[in-house]
């Protein structure tokens, strides 16, 4: 059965009888304008989003994310450090023009300025050609954009020690925690004086030693309340004698501590 030019169907059917071959079309008029979709143009595209994919994981297998402490709102001392994607931004916050009494000016006008010229680009330039150098507005805003967020994020990871951070954040394998006798008198003292910077199992925190192991006399322990050790500034503790002394017999029995005055090195912060 023959229909329209010449073509044979099968039957009454719509279905050629003559299979052939899936040929894109002829675009050699428009040289380097235009291709077929597929499996040309979509050829190309896994092949460059297999080859970044790859990339990536090898980089991730070669560096694993330096992971931290879970969050923890009773934790004064830690410094938190935003993930990679947002170091630009952060670098960006410490400059005094973007940062202080500037804050929203830092961290939505300009960002917003900046990805919204970005979006617009488009728009901005609407010449048909594709080379980068015909088309002047999209290419500039591009590199300048890519330079920008390439230098900020630079500028922020030169000046963090990760090895550093590694040792004070870092997640512990955590053992078994001596249980705290929360019905102590002294621990309600040190829930007001002490917590946020040693935790509420006196199980320290970032750069705050652990209290559990002190080997610290009770006397010794008033001494640093009063005067400070370390990073730890004199004045810390606001209460009376009373509540001093309850406060460093409770330190000094907590855990595994037996307050027998040894004393180990002063060179941290701590009570």
């Amino acid at each position: 059965m023959h229909r329209g030019k010449g073509m044979k169907f099968v039957g009454d059917s719509r279905i050629p009888a003559e299979r052939k071959p899936n040929i894109p079309k002829d675009y050699s008029e428009y040289p380097g304008r235009t291709e077929a979709f597929w499996p040309n143009f979509l050829l190309k595209e896994w092949l460059v989003g297999a080859v970044f994919l790859i990339g990536f994981l090898v980089v991730t297998a070669a560096h694993p994310s330096p992971l931290e402490q879970q969050a923890d709102p009773t934790n004064a001392s830690y410094i938190p450090l935003p993930d990679w994607y947002f170091l630009f931004l952060y670098q960006f916050l410490k400059y005094e023009f973007a940062g202080g009494n500037y804050i929203v000016l830092g961290a939505i006008v300009m960002p917003g300025l900046a990805f919204g010229a970005l979006l617009l680009a488009p728009f901005l330039d609407k010449g048909p050609d594709r080379h980068p150098t015909k088309r002047p507005i999209a290419t500039g805003l591009m590199l300048l954009g890519v330079i920008a967020t390439f230098w900020l994020t630079y500028e922020s990871v030169s000046h963090v020690d990760y090895e550093q951070r590694s040792e004070q954040y870092g997640v512990k394998e955590e053992g078994e925690v001596p249980k705290i006798n929360t019905d102590d008198p002294g621990y309600a003292i040190y829930e007001q004086n002490c917590l946020s910077c040693h935790g509420d199992s006196l199980q320290g925190q970032g750069s705050n030693p652990s209290l559990l192991k002190t080997e610290k006399s009770v006397e010794e322990i008033k001494k640093i309340a009063r005067e400070g050790i370390g990073n730890m500034p004199a004045g810390m503790f606001k209460g009376s004698d009373e509540e001093l002394e309850k406060l460093a017999k409770f330190i000094a029995s907590a855990g595994e501590g037996e307050g027998s005055g040894k004393g180990k090195s002063e060179s941290g912060s701590g009570h």
